[in-house]
């Protein structure tokens, strides 16, 4: 019988998928996801080969599984990061700031686009993840447009235009260069969902 890792069974099974999560985190960065099996996976989490199929059926499963999780992980910051900002303009600035912070998690945005290396029913559901990133968003735009500090416009294509250059385009990590970046990334948004904003120095 396996080894339990924890007090419980619920314990074990959570504390189970953070190892796996962590170590094809740790192999993508690595190699990439085409160069790496589930035995691969399972080795570098300490865990039995056999032990992981308790858990995912395969290494694409585990993917979609560390997609939502980090995915919930993110919004979650997110809403906290813009708990309190009534100003729709400082929200923009706020998801802005935040959506830089998917460097550090898992984004397919953010690194190689993995779609070539999925079966084909895996492909669509890697867009599932950005669905609740982009509703925040949403919200925000049509409050901004309910209140008058953005005009009229298709939610959808704003939506998706914002958020398509916010996940392709890198920050540098510290620095006068990334408060730039930062500012400029802030009022080109603000710009394109309507926002009047002075000209940066």
């Amino acid at each position: 019988m396996p080894k339990i890792i924890g007090g419980s069974l619920h314990e074990h099974r959570v504390r189970t998928r953070q190892q796996l999560f962590a170590a094809l985190a740790s192999l993508m960065a690595e190699r990439g996801f085409d160069a790496i099996t589930l035995a691969d996976i399972a080795a570098t989490a300490g865990i039995g080969r056999t032990a992981v199929y308790n858990h995912f059926a395969d290494k694409e499963s585990l993917l979609l599984e560390f997609i939502a999780h980090e995915t919930q992980q993110y919004v979650e910051a997110l809403e906290a990061a813009l708990s309190g900002v009534t100003d729709p303009v400082a929200q923009v600035r706020t998801y802005v700031r935040q959506q830089t912070q998917l460097a550090h998690a898992f984004h397919p945005g953010s690194g190689t686009d993995l779609r070539p290396m999925l079966s084909r029913g895996t492909r669509p559901r890697l867009r599932d993840h950005a669905v609740d990133v982009e509703a925040i968003l949403r919200r925000i735009v049509a409050a901004g447009i309910a209140s008058g500090a953005f005009p009229e416009q298709d939610l959808d294509t704003t939506v998706s235009l914002v958020h398509a250059c916010l996940t392709g385009r890198g920050v540098p990590a510290d620095g006068p260069a990334r408060e730039h970046t930062l500012e400029a990334t802030e009022a080109f948004v603000l710009r394109a969902v309507g926002a009047r904003v002075p000209a940066l120095a």
